[in-house]
């Protein structure tokens, strides 16, 4: 496996590329520097509110979910996401999954990455992390897998396609 994917590597058109839709590790915020636990900057109100008392639309909330699970706030992340009014969009399915699998609730995580998926088979991000999980568990191939499904998307070069490669090679997923 390890030979293959070193082989992999020669190859052309592997370059360590974020994807355009990719934004990379989100900025901190005053959601993850000043509010403490299930609370996000609310920048029209000045202050820390909760989720569904602010007056952050779908896309706000997910990306102060987003910024949370990157700071590590995993429980606090998932307070936010219970707070979104569309539990079955992809990106916040996807979300749960993260959140699960680094609070160590695999079978879980991959519940959540399933559905996302099966929301939108294109959902590269889920197919990363959902193979990141697979190289966590000892599952090279599931992990192959999904790293095969990101390419044949058009993934190959994105932060989700090399991510989840740079997990196979070392086996570990990507920490942030």
């Amino acid at each position: 496996m390890r030979a293959f994917l070193i082989c992999l590597m020669c190859l052309p058109g592997y370059a360590f590329a974020a994807g355009e839709s990719d934004r990379g590790a989100p900025k901190p915020t005053a959601t993850t520097t000043t509010c403490r636990g299930v609370r996000v900057w609310d920048e029209k109100k000045k202050r820390c509110v909760r989720p569904k008392r602010s007056s952050l639309g779908t896309d706000g909330l997910y990306g102060a979910a987003r910024e949370l699970a990157y700071a590590g706030r995993y429980e606090d992340a998932q307070g936010v996401l219970l707070a979104m009014a569309d539990q079955n969009d992809d990106r916040v399915l996807t979300y749960w999954g993260f959140t699960h699998r680094k609070l160590g609730n695999i079978e879980l995580a991959n519940g959540f990455y399933s559905q996302a998926i099966a929301q939108n088979p294109n959902n590269l991000l889920a197919r990363s992390y959902m193979g990141q999980g697979f190289v966590e568990e000892g599952l090279p191939a599931q992990a192959l897998a999904q790293w095969q499904e990101i390419r044949a998307r058009g993934g190959a070069g994105t932060w989700p396609e090399v991510s989840l490669r740079d997990a196979m090679e070392t086996g570990q997923g990507f920490n942030y």
